[in-house]
């Protein structure tokens, strides 16, 4: 698969993604992809995944999912009203322990918990051995818990433009290998 074959969403985590972000690069250079918005990105809710799914339903093309940090938590939340076939794929990038969003401002505690069952679409969970929000082992587990692959990042922070990862030029090479081996999806098979 191509990027222009496909619709990325992007899932931003708590408070959005800023400008040097590199998901807010992506959306820049990468002419399928766009943020699916949130009403209020300091509120993490069931609400985002509600967000999530609209966005995947109202897609033209096959649908690749990307999440950083509570973002992920919405993508795992949403996967549970999507149909298999809705989505071709998730990256999924340093995801936030139950932990740290209980300690987030305006956390629900149905968002603070994981999902802890088989994704309906194939997966990649990326997690930095340093990560403030995530250990490795709980980010392993995740990765088990949704049948995603796991992808150790090394000591990178959470992956975001405070850890230096602004452009994160290999994050994108990667992107581009995850896309490369999915097998396009009838978008509409399924309808919701």
């Amino acid at each position: 698969m191509k990027t222009s074959d496909t619709d990325i969403l992007i899932v931003p985590g708590w408070s959005g993604s800023g400008p040097d972000h590199w998901q807010s690069r992506w959306v820049a250079k990468l002419s399928t992809a766009r943020v699916v918005e949130q009403e209020d990105w300091h509120v993490p809710s069931r609400l985002w995944a509600e967000r999530i799914v609209a966005a995947v339903r109202a897609a033209t093309r096959p649908v690749v999912l990307v999440g950083h940090s509570c973002g992920v938590s919405a993508i795992a939340h949403a996967a549970e009203h999507l149909h298999p076939g809705e989505v071709a794929g998730a990256f999924l990038v340093a995801p936030a322990a139950e932990r740290a969003k209980r300690d987030l401002p305006g956390m629900t505690p149905a968002f603070a918990a994981h999902r802890r069952e088989t994704l309906p679409f194939r997966s990649v969970l990326i997690a930095s051995s340093n990560d403030p929000y995530c250990t490795p082992d709980e980010a392993k587990e995740l990765a088990e818990a949704w049948g995603s692959e796991f992808v150790d990042a090394g000591e990178s922070g959470h992956l975001n433009t405070e850890s230096g990862h602004g452009p994160w030029p290999d994050g994108l090479l990667r992107f581009a290998g995850f896309l490369r081996s999915l097998t396009a999806v009838p978008q509409r098979s399924i309808q919701g």
